[in-house]
């Protein structure tokens, strides 16, 4: 992960552009990363569609999911899904909450999301999570610490949850990792969704080796930064790369300052 904070909150936008390019965002679903030098607070945009995300739009929250210093700005209410992951696994360092059309056929059947070609090896074992059996009836919405807790322990060591008749969650040791996952996770979804109106049902999954195998190869640096730098062009091509514009510097140097340890200062002799 890259330990600059102006980095880390052009790549944070840069991500939430591509996911939304990609069709996994839409109006809904949110993006988040770990500080790199606190890993107890996370980095967030207020609460507005993913796409119309600015740098500008970003907030710092400790992991109780509430904002360090006071904002103005409206925040996601399912904020409580990233604090309370953060909580539960160190070796999280980025996650997104999404409702792509393609994951909601198995959040909505229970029927389990397997690895189905190769790519699709970094979803891994998908635990699934229901709201209603710790909860009972609600809004759908995760906006409780408790409920953030409860689907943080369904997650376990996982890198994906289904959240049943509701979307799923995505976890990676960073942001690209994290778009990686996401994307050829909706990818896998849907071309198991295509096999199982094929032939009625039957799925050939990759076996628990080819599954191991692949997996390693797939989120080693090549494969990964292939695929970043083929989105980050979509995303171009769309034009929605993010400004480049020295506001964008002067706002990361203002989070940095605020984030960074207060010297004392030197006495004079």
């Amino acid at each position: 992960m890259p330990d600059g904070i102006a980095e880390i909150l052009q790549q944070l936008i840069l991500t939430t552009r591509i996911l939304a390019n990609e069709k996994v965002l839409d109006a809904f679903g949110h993006v988040s990363v770990r500080h790199p030098r606190d890993p107890q607070r996370y980095f967030i945009p207020r609460h507005r569609a993913p796409e119309l995300a600015e740098i500008a739009d970003i907030v710092e929250l400790n992991l109780d999911s509430e904002p360090v210093r006071p904002t103005q700005f409206r925040l996601y209410s399912e904020r409580v899904i990233h604090g309370e992951i953060y909580k539960a696994r160190p070796d999280v360092n980025a996650v997104v909450h999404h409702h792509a059309h393609a994951v909601l056929p198995f959040a909505i059947s229970g029927r389990e999301l397997v690895p189905v070609f190769h790519l699709g090896a970094v979803i891994g074992k998908v635990p699934f999570w229901d709201q209603r059996d710790e909860f009972g009836d609600t809004n759908m919405l995760v906006v409780k610490p408790e409920e953030g807790a409860s689907l943080a322990r369904a997650l376990g060591p996982h890198w994906m949850v289904l959240m049943r008749r509701h979307g799923a969650t995505v976890a990676g040791t960073d942001l690209r990792q994290l778009a990686f996952r996401t994307v050829f996770g909706c990818h896998n979804a849907a071309l198991q969704s295509a096999a199982i109106a094929h032939d009625t049902g039957r799925v050939d999954q990759l076996s628990a080796g080819e599954q191991e195998l692949t997996e390693a190869g797939q989120l080693s640096p090549r494969p990964i930064e292939r695929a970043w730098d083929y989105w980050v062009r979509q995303v171009e091509k769309a034009g929605l790369m993010p400004a480049k514009a020295k506001r964008r510097a002067a706002t990361a140097a203002k989070i940095s300052r605020t984030t960074a340890p207060k010297r004392k200062p030197k006495k004079r002799r």
